[in-house]
């Protein structure tokens, strides 16, 4: 584990029993902070004298991970819309995995005189410099999804070590009384990514001494085809059939073990976790080739980033307006005023009580073409 790149979190053995929550608590959560209705809107318009003339910099990280696209951007730019009377606005920019496209983008916004930056840093130590920048211009940064270094004004994302620990629980259950002697491939995510060795962290104190960790791996930049790589070659060391579960960090490289595995000839497929609840992850999981994903409410967490961005622009306490409940610590800042969402384990028991419920998929998103039979099977119909 990289010191340089790993957030501390303050009071976490007093909030995390409470953020294993069922989708169900997530639906009643999302309602209170305004992701559902409109209490923060009768609010903003019953303070004329607030500014709504605001413009929003989100600066997101790249376009594999299928929900900053689909979702984040959409739920940001619309929250800051609804926030701010429609007269707010969302200037929008992706980096394609590139750290260096992003400083030119985050360059770019400040040089524009943005109100405030939103960013999902690409890699969190290199953006550092880019949110002194900002700073220094008078514009507020908000680390989003992941902790960036430099003096960030607030922090929106998970309790990222929780959702390390949620995949491997839910791993070493599937594995059963068999767990000890299962050799498992471990994937671990991005090494510049600060979540990476959080959710390797939680991970490992769920797994360690409880299975034999065969095979261990950083995979660059998140991609898929980095991941298929190194799956290629544990299945060489390891063996196809000698493989009892993979631990994977997203769903992106989730997909990736899958294709090898069913390339080195397995048929009974050995659980494999993943995280993003991108709507490929949930259909494997309905077929029953990924064992399970880790469902993190977008709408909380986009709609978090949104009111935290435009409370800082009218220059209202994020603390006072209980939006960042806890405090994180990066390399480079201490105490950073932080709004932590919960997480879900989402299996094929649960997607109904999730991603359905929360109007994310739809039953016919999920169920269309062959995997009509699969969703038949375990119930999910419309």
């Amino acid at each position: 584990m990289n010191p340089r790149t790993t957030p501390r979190t303050r009071a976490a053995s007093v909030r995390r029993p409470a953020l294993l929550l069922t989708a169900g608590l997530s639906a009643l959560s999302l309602t209170a902070c305004g992701a559902v209705g409109a209490a923060g809107d009768d609010d903003a318009s019953a303070s004329p004298s607030r500014s709504y003339d605001i413009t929003v910099g989100l600066l997101l990280p790249d376009r594999d991970t299928a929900r900053f696209e689909k979702f984040d951007h959409p739920l940001i730019r619309d929250r800051v819309s609804s926030l701010t009377n429609k007269q707010g606005e969302v200037v929008y920019a992706n980096a394609e995995g590139s750290k260096d496209k992003q400083s030119e983008q985050f360059r770019k916004m400040v040089a524009d005189g943005v109100d405030v930056i939103v960013v999902n840093a690409v890699d969190s130590a290199a953006v550092a410099p880019d949110v002194e920048r900002a700073k220094e211009a008078g514009i507020p940064v908000i680390a989003y999804d992941r902790l960036a270094e430099g003096p960030v004004d607030a922090y929106v994302s998970h309790d990222n070590e929780l959702v390390g620990q949620v995949q491997g629980r839910a791993l070493v259950n599937a594995l059963g009384e068999g767990a000890e002697n299962s050799k498992v491939v471990m994937l671990n995510g991005e090494p510049a990514d600060p979540n990476t060795a959080l959710f390797r962290k939680g991970a490992l104190g769920e797994m360690n001494g409880k299975v034999d960790i065969a095979k261990s791996y950083d995979t660059r930049k998140w991609l898929p085809e980095v991941a298929a790589e190194h799956m290629r070659e544990a299945v060489e060391e390891v063996g196809a059939g000698n493989i009892a579960a993979v631990y994977s960090a997203n769903d992106g490289m989730a997909g990736a073990v899958i294709e090898v595995l069913q390339d080195a000839g397995v048929t009974d497929l050995p659980p494999v976790t993943g995280q993003d609840a991108d709507l490929a992850a949930v259909r494997r999981i309905v077929s029953g080739e990924q064992y399970m994903t880790v469902y993190k409410s977008f709408l909380l967490e986009a709609t978090g980033a949104a009111d935290m961005a435009v409370a800082k622009v009218q220059e209202r306490s994020i603390q006072f307006d209980a939006l960042a409940r806890d405090v994180v610590d990066s390399p480079t800042r201490k105490g950073v005023p932080a709004m932590l969402v919960p997480v879900v384990a989402l299996t094929r028991e649960n997607i109904e009580a999730t991603v359905v419920q929360d109007g994310v998929y739809t039953v016919e998103d999920i169920c269309a073409g062959s995997y009509a039979a699969d969703c038949a099977e375990i119930g999910l119909t419309s």
